[in-house]
């Protein structure tokens, strides 16, 4: 994206690829704190359908949401210390889900799945963001 996103076309963007990604998509969210990685994982989880709010999974690790195509695993790496504490997460489980959501998938090492797409995040000027599909 070549201009900076306020939060409401974060959103909507989000949506558009919940609705547009094919199943056993593995999705990376990159960007610094606050960047806009989980609300715009929420919109994603909205695009696909799941009927509850998407929150954040900094302290669970992983959400699961069942929608009405598939499951959806939103996975949040960021209270990771080494990529060992990746090896205790359901990998061969989050590899069937419908959508996989990683944030901080650089935490996890060589246990995140590989992704399908990217998505980096940035800060921009003010309460706009910038996006990067990869």
């Amino acid at each position: 994206m070549n201009a900076p996103l306020g939060l409401a076309e974060l959103s909507a963007l989000g949506e558009q690829l919940g609705a547009e990604l094919p199943a056993g998509a593995v999705v990376w969210l990159d960007g610094p704190l606050g960047a806009g990685k989980t609300t715009l994982a929420r919109a994603i989880a909205q695009g696909r359908g799941v009927g509850e709010a998407a929150t954040s999974p900094t302290y669970a690790l992983v959400h699961h949401y069942h929608g009405p195509r598939g499951d959806l695993y939103h996975l949040d790496c960021y209270r990771l210390r080494t990529p060992d504490d990746a090896a205790d997460l359901a990998w061969d489980q989050l590899a069937t889900a419908d959508l996989l959501l990683i944030e901080w998938p650089e935490r996890a090492g060589a246990w995140a799945l590989a992704p399908s797409v990217r998505v980096a995040i940035g800060h921009a000027e003010a309460d706009t963001r910038t996006v990067i599909i990869s």
